[in-house]
C-alpha cells in the first residue's frame, strides 16, 4: 500500500514530461516573423479613408409644405435617390457653376440654380444647398415666412379622398386655386434674387455717379482707375442679370418646358392613376354589378380626359415668369443707363483731352514759327560774323541800326507766317 501513491506520482510526472516533449522539434533556423495584429498606423489610415468617404456629404436644409425646416447632411447618392435627378444636376449646383443661372425640370423635381440659391424642389419638399451662407439665410427666412400653411391640409385632404371617385376632382380644383407648392418656392427664389440684383444695381449707381462727375471735373490717374474698376463691376453685374433674364425668357418661349415644371400636377396625376388601378383591380375581382363597373370606367375615362386637357395650361407659371422678367428687364435697363452715362463721360473726357491736345499742337506750331523767325535773324548774324572783308565794317554807328533792322525783319516775318497759319485755320482764334 505504501508504494501506491509513489507510483501514482511517478506516472503523473512522466505524463507531464511527455506533454512537454510533444510537438515538433525545434528548428535550427530562425523562425520567420509572425504577422502582427492591426497597428495604430493602419487604424489611423482607415480613419482617414473613412473621413474622405464621409467628406462627400454636404449640408442641406429641408423645408416641407408648412415651412418647417431641418438641417440634414446627405451625400450625392442619397440626394439622387431622394429627388430622382441625374448626377449631372448636382454638378450644376456645384461651385463650378456658381454664377450660372438655370431652372431645370425633371420627372419628380425642379433644379433651381439662381445666383446664390441652389435648391432642389419637389412637390412635397425643398432641399436647399449651403444654407448657412449670408445670402442664403435671407432666402431661408423668406421660405419660413411665406410658405402657406393651407397647402399641407389640402394635400392631406386629397390623400384621404384619393380612392374615392366624386371628391377627387373637387380636391384637385381646390389645389389649383392657388399656386402650386413648387411655384411658390420658385416665386420666393425669384423675388429674393431680383431684390438682391436690384439692390446691387442701386449701390452701384450711388457709387458710379459721384465718381463719374469727379472724373469729368478732374481727369487724373486715380479717377481713371476708379472708373475702370466701376466699369468692370458693372459688366459683371450685367452678365449676372442677363443670365437670369435669359433663363426666364427661355422658359417663356417653350410651353413644354413650363408644363414639365408642374410637379404638383404630375403628383396629382400619379395619385389618380394609382386610384384608377386600385378601382379597376377591385372591379375585376368582384363578379357582381357589371353596370356599376361600366359607370366607373366612364367616370375614370372622363377624369383622365379632363386632366389631359389641363396639361397644356401654363398660364399661372407664364404670368409669374413674365412679372419677374419685366423686373429683371427694368434692372437691366438701369445697368444700361449707367453704362451709357459712363460712355458719355468717357466721350466728354476724350473731347477734353482732344481739346487739350489741339491746344498743345497750336502752341507747338506757334513756337515753331517763332523759332523759324529767330533762325532767320541768327542766319543773318552768322553771315556777318564771318571774317570776310565788307564795307559796312568800316562805317561807324551802323551796328545798332543793322541789329534793329534785322530784329524788326524777323518779327515781321513771324507775324506774316502766323497770319498765314490763322488764315488757313491752322491756329484757333
Amino acid at each position: 500500500m505504501g508504494k501506491g501513491p509513489l507510483s501514482l506520482k511517478r506516472s503523473s510526472s512522466s505524463r507531464r514530461r511527455v506533454k512537454k516533449l510533444t510537438g515538433p522539434p525545434p528548428s535550427p533556423f530562425p523562425s520567420p516573423p509572425q504577422p502582427m495584429g492591426p497597428s495604430p498606423l493602419n487604424n489611423s489610415l482607415g480613419a482617414v479613408k473613412a473621413k474622405k468617404k464621409a467628406g462627400g456629404a454636404r449640408l442641406w436644409m429641408r423645408f416641407d409644405r408648412c415651412g418647417g425646416s431641418e438641417l440634414v447632411e446627405c451625400d450625392k447618392n442619397a440626394i439622387i435617390r431622394r429627388a430622382a435627378i441625374p448626377p449631372r444636376d448636382l454638378r450644376i449646383l456645384g461651385p463650378v457653376f456658381s454664377h450660372s443661372s438655370s431652372i431645370l425640370a425633371r420627372e419628380k423635381a425642379m433644379v433651381v440654380n439662381l445666383e446664390f440659391i441652389k435648391a432642389i424642389v419637389t412637390a412635397e419638399e425643398v432641399l436647399l444647398l449651403d444654407p448657412l451662407r449670408q445670402e442664403v439665410l435671407l432666402f431661408a427666412d423668406q421660405l419660413r415666412q411665406q410658405l402657406p400653411y393651407k397647402t399641407q391640409s389640402r394635400v392631406d385632404e386629397l390623400d384621404s379622398t384619393a380612392p374615392q371617385w366624386l371628391p377627387l376632382p373637387e380636391a384637385v380644383e381646390g389645389l389649383q386655386c392657388d399656386l402650386p407648392f413648387e411655384f411658390q418656392v420658385l416665386e420666393i427664389a425669384l423675388e429674393v434674387v431680383c431684390t438682391y440684383l436690384d439692390s446691387s444695381v442701386a449701390d452701384l449707381e450711388m457709387e458710379a455717379y459721384p465718381v463719374l462727375d469727379e472724373l469729368a471735373r478732374n481727369v487724373s490717374t486715380k479717377n481713371l482707375e476708379l472708373v475702370r474698376s466701376l466699369k468692370s463691376n458693372l459688366t459683371r453685374l450685367l452678365a449676372r442679370v442677363q443670365k437670369v433674364r435669359d433663363e426666364i425668357e427661355h422658359l417663356l418661349d417653350d410651353n413644354e418646358d413650363m408644363a414639365h415644371l408642374y410637379l404638383t400636377r404630375k403628383w396629382i396625376q400619379n395619385q389618380q392613376s394609382e386610384a384608377l388601378l386600385v378601382r379597376s383591380g377591385s372591379n375585376s375581382i368582384s363578379p357582381i354589378a357589371p353596370n356599376l363597373r361600366r359607370l366607373t370606367s366612364n367616370r375614370s375615362g372622363s377624369l383622365v380626359t379632363s386632366n389631359n386637357m389641363g396639361e397644356d395650361d401654363v398660364e399661372d407659371l407664364e404670368m409669374l415668369l413674365e412679372a419677374y422678367f419685366m423686373q429683371l428687364d427694368g434692372t437691366r435697363n438701369k445697368i444700361l443707363s449707367v453704362r451709357e452715362y459712363i460712355d458719355d463721360t468717357e466721350d466728354y473726357v476724350n473731347i477734353q483731352l482732344d481739346n487739350q491736345r489741339n491746344e498743345l499742337i497750336q502752341l507747338q506750331l506757334t513756337l515753331t514759327i517763332a523759332s523759324f523767325a529767330i533762325a532767320v535773324e541768327t542766319l543773318i548774324a552768322g553771315i556777318f560774323g564771318m571774317n570776310i572783308p565788307c564795307v559796312l565794317y568800316k562805317k561807324d554807328g551802323i551796328f545798332e541800326f543793322f541789329v534793329g533792322g534785322v530784329t524788326a525783319f524777323s518779327v515781321l516775318f513771324f507775324f506774316l507766317i502766323f497770319g498765314y497759319a490763322r488764315w488757313k485755320k491752322l491756329l484757333g482764334s
